[in-house]
């Protein structure tokens, strides 16, 4: 004999409920992620608010110090602006790549291999696709999310000086989500978790030091720059800077989006080979 409590919604009760609609399998998959997220989300303070403010209260603040008194603050374009207003949008476009990074790398490992999760989910109408866009629509909001919380904290410091920096939240979502597909490119073409160190080791944190973030990439030697020119974090950073200082032009701007894009939708097309040979039999 069934139990039915006084909560229990009547489709369920009776078995007419609709069925999912066959379209939008990927919006489950989103909700299910979300809600395993709601039991995780305390985890994920360090990486996602202290770590971020760390940065902001020893760059931005400590080192501003002494950089503004002793150059009267940092060159950006032709004006000369607090240190504290130079690092502050890279820090933000970093925390959008740690995240993108972060959760692409050994979460999207485990469902494909140690867990089998994506296995699971393929099972059901979901497909390959849908698998990808909810990952990175899940993603997208974590990035959105951080980066909020972010902008409040480092506005209350002074670290924003006008509401055009608001633009910096959408530019950090994409720049979020150029390295979630990248990432989940790689990681679905890998055997275990050793790839990892190479990746965070040698790639995220070389571009968060000579990408632009905490010095102009024109103080690296001349060989040097053409590289940053290639990462998504210097195109982010750039992006960023430009529009919470208003020292950038519109088509500048929007050549930086249109790289951020680019690396978006390159990392999509591989993301999406990678998974397909990996769970697709």
């Amino acid at each position: 004999m069934t139990t039915v409590s006084r909560t229990t919604p009547p489709e369920l009760v009776t078995g007419d409920g609709p069925p999912p609609p066959p379209h939008r399998p990927w919006v489950f998959i989103y909700e299910y992620q979300v809600l395993v997220y709601r039991r995780l989300w305390r985890a994920s303070i360090s990486s996602r608010l202290l770590m971020p403010l760390f940065f902001l209260l020893a760059m931005g603040i400590g080192l501003g110090t002494l950089v503004n008194k002793a150059n009267g603050g940092i060159q950006v374009g032709d004006r000369m602006v607090p240190y504290l207003l130079f690092v502050v949008p890279a820090i933000l476009a970093v925390q959008s790549m740690t995240t993108g990074m972060g959760e692409s790398s050994w979460p999207v490992l485990g469902a494909i291999k140690f867990f089998g999760g994506y296995h699971a989910m393929l099972a059901t109408p979901a497909r390959v696709i849908d698998i990808l866009k909810a990952h990175v629509a899940y993603v997208a909001t974590q990035v959105a999310m951080a980066a909020a919380i972010f902008m409040v904290v480092a506005g209350v410091f002074g670290g924003f000086p006008s509401w055009s920096a608001l633009w910096c939240l959408p530019v950090s979502v994409l720049l979020g989500v150029a390295f979630t597909t990248l990432v989940v490119a790689l990681t679905a073409r890998l055997e275990d978790d050793g790839g990892f160190n190479v990746l965070f080791r040698l790639g995220q944190t070389p571009m968060m030091l000579f990408s632009g973030t905490f010095f102009p990439i024109s103080q690296l030697p001349g060989w040097m720059q053409p590289l940053a020119w290639f990462t998504p974090l210097w195109h982010g950073v750039e992006a960023n800077r430009a529009l919470a200082l208003g020292t950038g032009n519109l088509p500048g701007v929007f050549g930086h989006l249109a790289a951020l894009v680019g690396f978006a939708v390159l990392g999509w097309v591989l993301a999406l080979r990678g998974l397909q040979r990996r769970l697709v039999p």
